[in-house]
């Protein structure tokens, strides 16, 4: 672990493998060259694609944010009344609005006792959290983890008692094979006795789903579109984002919101790190991420075939949005 970071109460390590970019470089790689072309998701979230994801949760279309708030205000006292002498690791953490609900609902006397862990890809969205949080919470103690949260969980720090949090829906973004297997790690890295606090997005309406992904202000689009930066920024392609639509529907077979990348035109991809250009047609399409909506039934089986248990499940009045309290036992 190579600590990148100490600043009193605050502390930002990185658990990032140092050969990342060539594995990052490979995988942008094999899904250029696919017969159906994608990008994986985990590449939105560079510095700009941050900062573009913050404005997206603010838009009135993005229903998803304010509803996974509210409803976490409303259960934050009933879940942190007893919290003391724990860890509280958040996975995919990002901004810390959400958590910041759960850490004002732990007794003021019982916060020093109290380790908050966020994990999260981006050194610098920790390290704006990591401000934040100790001027806000200046007794608990901040242990950032810069970390592949998908594949580098089993290196988390133990502790005697630790509260997961995942919240987002990020767990929409995998495959149900995927989502099998990143519970069940999960399940490994957990202790007996630790619980878990999962976000999921609930279906719904295909409108309000879509309009989500499809804000009046074109900040989607945009965040969309970035992902081609960061492509080029790591396999020194000459993609042009703005030739580009952004493609957001719901897909109603598999229950899920997709995102692409749709050439306006078409085009040749130059890279050193290949041989032959990258050949688009004109309206053929990159996959960038898949946004999976669940029903309760479908939440319920996910966790049980983990090896989980469901302690309580809390759901909006609207039964948009869900979070589900998990334990290992």
């Amino acid at each position: 672990m190579h600590k990148i970071c100490t600043d009193s109460n605050i502390r930002i390590n990185n658990l990032l493998e140092g050969n990342r970019r060539e594995r990052y470089l490979n995988d942008i790689l094999d899904g250029l060259t696919a017969d159906r072309k994608y990008i994986s998701s985990i590449f939105f979230y560079d510095e700009k694609g941050s900062k573009l994801f913050e404005k997206i949760t603010a838009l009135p279309e993005y229903y998803l944010y304010d509803a996974e708030k509210k409803l976490l205000k409303e259960i934050a006292p009933e879940i942190c009344s007893s919290f003391q002498g724990i860890d509280i690791v958040e996975i995919g953490s990002g901004d810390c609005s959400k958590i910041s609900l759960l850490l004002a609902s732990i007794p003021p006397s019982r916060r020093e006792t109290v380790r908050y862990v966020p994990v999260d890809i981006s050194y610098s969205a920790l390290r704006e959290s990591a401000g934040i949080i100790s001027e806000r919470f200046p007794r608990i103690e901040f242990t950032g983890i810069v970390a592949d949260f998908l594949n580098q969980m089993d290196r988390i720090p133990e502790a005697d008692g630790r509260f997961f949090c995942f919240f987002g829906s990020t767990i929409g973004n995998l495959s149900a094979e995927q989502a099998l297997m990143y519970m069940k790690g999960l399940r490994g890295a957990m202790a007996p006795g630790d619980n878990l606090l999962l976000g999921v997005d609930m279906v719904k309406d295909r409108h309000i789903i879509e309009s989500a992904y499809n804000d009046s202000e074109g900040v989607t689009a945009e965040f969309n579109r970035n992902i081609l930066n960061v492509v080029n920024s790591i396999a020194d392609t000459d993609f042009n984002p703005e030739g580009f639509r952004h493609l957001a529907f719901f897909n109603n077979d598999k229950s899920r919101i997709e995102m692409h990348l749709e050439a306006a035109g078409n085009m040749k991809i130059s890279t050193h790190h290949l041989k032959e250009v990258i050949v688009l047609e004109k309206g053929e399409r990159i996959h960038t991420e898949n946004s999976h909506k669940f029903s309760r039934e479908q939440i319920e089986m996910l966790i049980e075939s983990a090896g989980l248990r469901v302690r309580e499940f809390y759901t909006d009045d609207r039964e948009w949005f869900s979070l589900v309290l998990v334990v290992r036992e």
